[in-house]
């Protein structure tokens, strides 16, 4: 009887079995000056500072289109990132890599010569897709990596959410030209696009490492991801377009909020939801309050500046330290992945952080601003570390595509709260103060957003079923990119009826009941079923025979059995994993000493006995 071998089934992480890397830390490196100069090159594509610039523009255009077009980046952002990381498994990382960079640069290039609304217009989608298809494909390319790779995306991450509204207004002091908004860093682009290019080169004399991909029921939940990001980019175009009042725009945000987070909770369906909120989160606080920040503490409301001067340090030096100390935090917080706790430890961070917002700001010298930089990027560094060390590949990816949703939906909120606050001003000191006032209201609302979102997914999470969080762990503690199927090995023993009953172990524990099936001299051979059951894969490794039945030939003296009988005998669970076994003895066959073949021995068939 012909009984076909026992395969594992495929690794849902990785697209095949890992190349051996030569000079991994060649890989290592390029990959991780990619990330630091990627990043916050793609973060630069969401803020819209044309409004700054609106003096300089020429005779004829329309300033509400401009700053309407200026904003169509994020809205492109968002609807680009599930979509790549969707792709991801059909296009290799430093393809998209490539593809997104190079979109990058001739947006770039191309922004030199924009001389209509419809011109910019264009010019921000491709900013938001090319960075769009960078965010993914840098995690992507960073998780199976070395440890402190992951930590290293993570950090600048969050350095990138934190200085982005920064960054994107250094370029615009005392310029001649509206265009630098369409190119703020054409240097920084073409650094990213050329250590791109090197790490293509390295992938390919690396003998093309395999990335991991998401399965295919996260593929269907990252394109659900995008249902959501529709629905928030058509809101925020709506409000920009219509000049909705301030408490539809504030109900409107409410809802989008919502929708993110009740599609947060679908992680547990095929991961947990612990990236889903924390991504969030992270999302709704940490820009929309940065950016507010920054702009209180211009030189034109009396802050530092950027810059700073007059005795006054600027924000660059406090921005740089959180940056900093994000990224040791991201590190610190992967050596000790273990530590579930630590994810609701870094939000409460970040709701301390926004809490001394509203004591601190605003601040004559920029250096008092360490505090809050400090709390709110280390704090969403040790959260996202923290969440995405306990998950795999697709949950964190589907956290990655709520995450910008979450960006657009806490602008939105702020915006209807600043209008809110900016009603019936007419004084410049008035406007100024309503400024400040609008940042601490804020600061109060996101950090009970923050404390909301940390009670409803521990809430959440003591309702998961123990199943869901055993998949968590499996899901974190599973080596990604091998294929190496652990080798069975066999137990065949006896029932009371002379019946041949094997179940395979592979060296940890054997899981299922195995079944005989015997219908007679004329039985046709089943076909058994194999899979990899739950609870072997919290255990190890193991692979577990589902049932498997395999008719057993009658041998000498089992004539008189009743026909058609089929006994079901269960196998006792056998951990041992040993190599050899004492195998009970078979009627019709001698007792058997030694190493046991991987496919149990057949019985005697009456042809064979001698009469």
């Amino acid at each position: 009887m012909a009984v076909p071998p026992i395969q594992r089934s495929p690794n849902a992480h990785s697209a095949g079995p890992t190349a051996r890397v030569r000079f991994p830390w060649l890989l290592d490196s390029v990959l991780g000056l990619l990330i630091i100069v990627a990043l916050p090159l793609a973060m630069l594509a969401i803020p819209n500072t044309v409004s700054v610039v609106s003096g300089l523009l020429p005779e004829g255009f329309d300033k509400l289109a401009l700053m309407r077009a200026h904003g169509l980046a994020l809205p492109a952002m968002i609807l680009t990132v599930p979509l790549a990381a969707v792709a991801l498994r059909h296009v290799k990382v430093p393809h998209m890599l490539l593809g997104g960079l190079t979109v990058l640069a001739l947006a770039d290039v191309a922004g030199g010569f924009a001389g209509s609304t419809f011109l910019v217009a264009t010019l921000r989608v491709l900013h938001g897709i090319g960075a769009g298809l960078l965010i993914p494909a840098t995690l992507v390319a960073a998780w199976e990596r070395s440890m402190a790779l992951r930590a290293i995306w993570t950090g600048m991450l969050a350095f990138s959410l934190l200085t982005a509204q920064a960054l994107a207004l250094w370029p615009l002091d005392q310029v001649s030209d509206w265009k630098i908004t369409l190119q703020p860093y054409p240097l920084l682009t073409g650094i990213a696009l050329a250590l791109a290019a090197v790490y293509f080169v390295v992938w390919l004399l690396q003998g093309q490492p395999p990335m991991p991909s998401p399965r295919a029921a996260e593929r269907s939940r990252l394109l659900l991801a995008s249902v959501p990001a529709v629905g928030i980019s058509v809101v925020a175009i709506s409000t920009a377009s219509e000049e909705w009042g301030p408490g539809l725009v504030i109900l409107l945000a409410v809802l989008a909020i919502v929708a993110l987070l009740v599609m947060a909770s679908f992680g547990s369906r095929g991961g947990p939801r612990t990236p889903a909120y924390v991504m969030v989160a992270v999302g709704i606080v940490l820009l929309p309050s940065l950016a507010q920040i920054t702009y209180v503490e211009m030189r034109g409301l009396g802050g530092p500046g950027l810059l700073g001067g007059s005795g006054m340090t600027g924000l660059w030096i406090p921005l740089v330290v959180a940056g900093v100390l994000a990224l040791a935090s991201a590190i610190a917080v992967r050596l000790f992945a273990g530590a579930r706790w630590l994810a609701p430890l870094g939000l409460l961070a970040m709701v301390v952080g926004l809490a001394s917002v509203r004591v601190l700001v605003p601040a004559a010298d920029g250096l008092v601003l360490v505090i809050p930089f400090t709390l709110l990027a280390a704090g969403a560094a040790v959260a996202l570390t923290s969440a995405l060390s306990q998950s795999g590949i697709g949950a964190g990816l589907f956290g990655l595509a709520l995450c910008f949703p979450g960006v657009l939906a806490g602008y939105l909120l702020a915006t209807g709260v600043q209008l809110m606050m900016l009603r019936g001003v007419t004084v410049a000191q008035q406007l100024v103060d309503r400024f400040v006032g609008t940042l601490h209201l804020w600061s109060l609302i996101g950090g009970f957003l923050v404390v909301a979102v940390i009670v409803l997914a521990e809430l959440l999470s003591r309702r998961a079923a123990p199943a869901d969080e055993a998949d968590e762990a499996d899901e974190a503690a599973e080596p990604m990119g091998s294929d190496a199927a652990p080798t069975p090995s066999s137990v065949t023993s006896s029932d009371a009826d002379g019946h041949s009953v094997s179940s395979v172990s592979s060296g940890t524990s054997t899981d299922v009941v195995a079944e005989v099936a015997g219908e007679g001299a004329g039985a046709e051979a089943a076909v058994p079923t194999v899979r990899r059951s739950r609870r072997s894969e919290r255990r190890g490794p193991t692979i577990a025979v589902d049932a498997v039945e395999v008719p057993a030939q009658p041998a000498a003296g089992a004539e008189d059995r009743p026909a058609g009988a089929i006994p079901r005998i269960p196998v006792s669970p056998d951990s041992s994993g040993a190599a050899e076994r004492n195998v009970a003895s078979v009627e019709g066959v001698g007792e058997v000493t030694g190493p046991v073949p991987p496919v149990p021995p057949q019985a005697q068939s009456p042809e064979d006995t001698t009469p």
